[in-house]
This record gives structure tokens, sequence and C-alpha cells, in this order.
């Protein structure tokens, strides 16, 4: 599988983004995407993720509410959608993939994807 981001770029607070995630490869293998970001000095946080086949979902707390992950299987793709963006979402953003593991853990990662929201 692979996996390959788009939409990221410099935004003020308060202002939208929206992410992508194009997979291609071994996509009838897919069992969830996620949305993972990091910040400098800061720990790996899984942003949210939905299941390939059901397209239910899961957010952190940090963005509940102002995020949305959706997929389009015709498209094989997963989207961000980033609302009401705060300086403490700048990150680097990047899809990961769990694609036939026993423990669901992300074995496919995309080259990930620079936001940055000025206050």
């Amino acid at each position: 599988v692979t996996l390959v981001e788009s939409g990221g770029g410099l935004v003020q607070a308060g202002g939208s983004l929206r992410l992508s995630c194009e997979a291609s490869g071994s996509i009838l293998r897919l069992d969830s995407v996620a949305w993972f970001r990091q910040a400098p000095g800061k720990e790996e946080e899984r942003v949210a993720d939905i299941s390939w086949r059901s397209g239910s979902t899961n957010y952190a707390d940090s963005v509940k509410g102002r995020f949305a992950i959706s997929r389009d299987n015709a498209q094989n793709t997963v989207n961000l959608q980033m609302n009401a963006l705060k300086p403490e979402d700048t990150a680097v953003y990047s899809c990961a993939a769990s694609a036939g593991t026993s423990d669901g853990r992300y074995n496919y990662w995309g080259q990930g994807t620079r936001v940055t929201v000025s206050s």
C-alpha cells in the first residue's frame, strides 16, 4: 500500500484546511486509515482514524468538533477537514494505514505534509 498526502500549507488561526491521503496498491487489504501529527518537541498524536469498511471514526479530544475524517472508497482517498484551526495544530501531518495486521498497528505511512497555523 502506498499513501500520498496533499493539502498542507499555511493558514491563519480560525481558518480551515483539507488534507487528502490517496491510497494505491493493495487497497482490499486496508482495515483502517488514520491521520497522525508530530509537532516539534511533542509526542506523535493520532488525530483521527476511520474504518475502511464500516466508516466508523475516532478522534483525539484535542480536535473533536473541529476536524472531520472521511473516506471516498471510489477514489481510494481519506480526507481530513480541519476547521477552526489553532496555532497548536501546527505540525507535520501523516497518513497511515493498517492493512493485514493482526494487532491493528499502522504498517504503511505517507511522507507527511506540513500544516502551519499562524496566530
